[in-house]
């Protein structure tokens, strides 16, 4: 007994520095993720935080007090040399994440991004060739990952208590109200533009439906979109309501992302022929006819599936691929999705799937 006892002392007090085998750079401070990453970061065990890259004096200065002694580069490419980290998490613009998996991937460093992908299906696309010509794992950084309400959902459906799904709707977003206040103004600047960002809300919140209906759903074949733009004087580059109609054969997913709800929603129900199932503030609710709803058991995630770093330090240790909300393929398809409805909204038109690519 007290071997057994000594054992287990001893392999948890290794666990921090077994995990911390791993070393991580940020790259860019100017998404509104940044800084509580940051926290987690420096508060946890799953990677060593050794360097960070930003020139903005305002950003770096509040790096400096959230990680004091962590050194702070001005240019990335002399930190990714110097410091040679195992994994970098870029808070860039959606424009420049294929800028930086091709600085990274050279160097076999792994990479991280907060959702999307990218800016532009094109993109992706050169993303996921870099990756696998590097033999390096790109994640994009979805917080419905780490939601057990999503994997509680996938259990119902999976296990057949709501049939096979015809049907989802998903309504996604904020009211977009101080956006850009503080240090999120960086944030804020490049959200708002096309070029930056990739779109409007039809990308910051649209990319949260088009991942999760090919989760639960599949890959669609065709889209249909349309966007609104009730508030130019504050967003005048970009869309701040999108709505996404995904055709598959014999069902259909109805995805709204918006900067226009006023005290935010997530709310999304899916529904099969023997019952829908719905998340939002009041759980997972599982509604049949003539039956009052019941209330799904949500599991909380194990601990390898807790959070970006934790999953990825784990999987790169066993030598796992990604997988489902974070696979590379899915996400990838998430940027083929929305692409389509740029081009729907453009036209008119119903765009079909597969989109035409140059690879």
């Amino acid at each position: 007994m007290r071997l057994t006892l000594l054992i287990a002392v001893l392999f948890v007090s290794l666990v921090p520095a077994f995990s911390q085998d791993y070393t991580i750079a940020l790259i860019g401070l100017r998404h509104s993720h940044a800084f509580h990453n940051l926290d987690a970061i420096v508060k946890g065990h799953d990677a060593k935080l050794v360097a960070i890259s930003e020139t903005a004096p305002d950003l770096v200065a509040e790096a400096k007090r959230r990680a004091p002694g962590v050194v702070i580069y001005p240019e990335y490419h002399k930190m990714l040399d110097e410091v040679k980290p195992n994994i970098v998490w870029a808070f860039v613009e959606n424009s420049r994440h294929l800028e930086m998996v091709e600085a990274c991937g050279p160097r076999k460093i792994h990479v991280v991004f907060e959702k999307p992908l990218a800016a532009t299906y094109k993109q992706a696309l050169a993303i996921r060739k870099a990756a696998h010509k590097y033999g390096i794992q790109v994640m994009t950084n979805f917080g419905t990952a780490w939601t057990p309400q999503y994997y509680a959902v996938k259990q119902q459906v999976e296990a057949g208590a709501t049939g096979k799904l015809f049907r989802m709707r998903a309504m996604i977003g904020h009211s977009g109200r101080n956006m850009g206040a503080g240090l999120n103004k960086y944030f804020f600047d490049w959200l708002t533009d096309p070029d930056g960002n990739g779109a409007g809300s039809l990308m910051d919140f649209g990319c949260y439906g088009a991942l999760l209906s090919q989760w639960y759903m599949g890959r669609p074949e065709s889209v249909y979109a349309y966007a609104i733009h009730l508030r130019p004087d504050e967003f005048p580059k970009v869309e701040d309501h999108a709505v996404m109609v995904l055709g598959y054969k014999n069902a259909v997913s109805i995805l709204e992302a918006t900067w226009d709800f006023p005290g935010g929603r997530r709310d999304t129900v899916w529904w099969g022929r023997k019952a829908a199932i719905s998340m939002g503030d009041g759980g997972v609710q599982l509604m049949r006819d003539k039956q009052p709803p019941e209330q799904v058991m949500v599991t909380p995630m194990p601990p390898e599936r807790s959070g970006t770093m934790a999953y990825l330090t784990n999987r790169l240790r066993t030598h796992q691929p990604l997988d489902g909300m974070l696979a590379l393929d899915i996400n990838v398809g998430v940027l083929e999705i929305i692409e389509a409805a740029k081009i729907s909204i453009r036209t008119h038109q119903v765009v079909k799937l597969p989109l035409p690519t140059d690879n």
